[in-house]
């Protein structure tokens, strides 16, 4: 059994503000026993892709030399907390990435995930902020299990999930900026069949309010789909800034594996020509 957390918060008005108030989360799960935590997407900012501005890209830094992943590795090392960073990437001037750092509970970084599919439609202008992602869909080692990432826009495509379920992840957290309208019957829709298409846990994040850079209303409902693609104990507000914590039992990923053996029963000598379109 796993207590694990994921965190949806408002924009507080400037980066400084926004890494204190996620340090004060994440030692207040740690005091409620969490051993696995993942932040919203570009956590300590604003979602600045409403907008297309060159005065964002300060928000970048190194992963992991970078202060904000050498600060959280340290707090991760306190509380022994497995933790999901979502951040801003500079990988060298001009080259930026919308990117999740993983650590470990002892503190040590034990890679990242860089976003794959790069969305630029009206209220999402991101191929002007982030190149699409390079390093293929990374499986990673914790103290609490096999740990997977999927971000945001990535969640319609299913290629992805499903590469993470045959490398062996056992929990995908997909910390997200999605906003009212078309994307809220889907918010709770493909990531529950994820969950259930790969049998594996989902940890599907959200962020809420409206900020000043736009009129996107985030509406936060994050929550957590077991192996069955199944609420874990319903979902979080629309509109309030809450820490979503729930115990995950990650025998039920074995345990529906051998129920339903949809790895056994794959076809990949048949789906050639979806990689030839």
């Amino acid at each position: 059994m796993v207590k694990a957390a994921i965190l949806q918060t408002a924009w507080t008005g400037s980066k400084e503000s926004m890494i204190d108030l996620h340090e004060k989360y994440m030692r207040e799960a740690a005091a409620q026993g969490v051993q696995v935590m993942c932040f919203q997407e570009l956590f300590y900012g604003p979602y600045f892709c409403q907008v297309q501005e060159a005065e964002y890209y300060s928000y970048a830094e190194a992963i992991p030399d970078g202060p904000t992943t050498k600060r959280f590795q340290a707090l991760a090392a306190e509380l022994g907390m497995v933790l999901v960073l979502p951040m801003y990437e500079e990988e060298q001037p001009g080259i930026l990435y919308n990117t999740a750092a993983v650590i470990d509970a002892d503190g040590s970084y034990l890679g990242k995930y860089r976003k794959t599919h790069i969305p630029q439609v009206k209220g999402f202008w991101e191929k002007f902020y982030f190149r699409p992602g390079n390093m293929g869909y990374p499986i990673f080692d914790t103290a609490v299990g096999r740990v997977g990432v999927y971000i945001c826009y990535d969640r319609h495509f299913p290629e992805g999930w499903r590469a993470l379920g045959l490398a062996g992840a056992q929990i995908v957290f997909n910390p997200s900026a999605t906003s009212r309208g078309l994307s809220a019957y889907l918010w709770q829709l493909e990531q529950t069949a994820s969950a259930a298409a790969n049998m594996y846990y989902v940890g599907a994040i959200n962020r809420v309010g409206v900020e000043p850079l736009g009129d996107n209303d985030f509406y936060g409902t994050s929550y957590f789909a077991n192996p069955r693609g199944q609420f874990v104990d319903g979902t979080a507000s629309d509109t309030e800034e809450e820490l979503v914590i729930r115990d995950l039992d990650l025998n039920m990923v074995d345990e529906v594996r051998a129920q339903w053996a949809f790895y056994r029963d794959r076809r990949p000598d048949m789906y050639g020509p979806l990689t030839d379109a």
